[in-house]
């Protein structure tokens, strides 16, 4: 089973949420409550979880092609 929390951190102004990932579609944006800044998935990571969270997407961990 897959860990569905994970913390954000905007790499802009370092503003830390815990977030609840979905398990049914990709979270490609994300907007920084702290600065407004809209975030985008890192060049080869699929979503916003894998390029910014403490815990990646439940597709990769669980080992699957993420929004596949």
């Amino acid at each position: 089973m897959a860990e569905l929390q994970s913390t954000l951190t905007c790499p802009h102004c370092n503003q830390s949420k815990v977030e609840t990932m979905p398990t049914d579609a990709c979270q490609w944006f994300y907007e920084c409550e702290s600065c407004g800044v809209v975030l985008k998935p890192l060049s080869g990571d699929c979503c916003v979880y894998c390029s910014y969270g403490t815990v990646p997407c439940p597709p990769i961990q669980d080992g699957d092609a993420c929004c596949a």
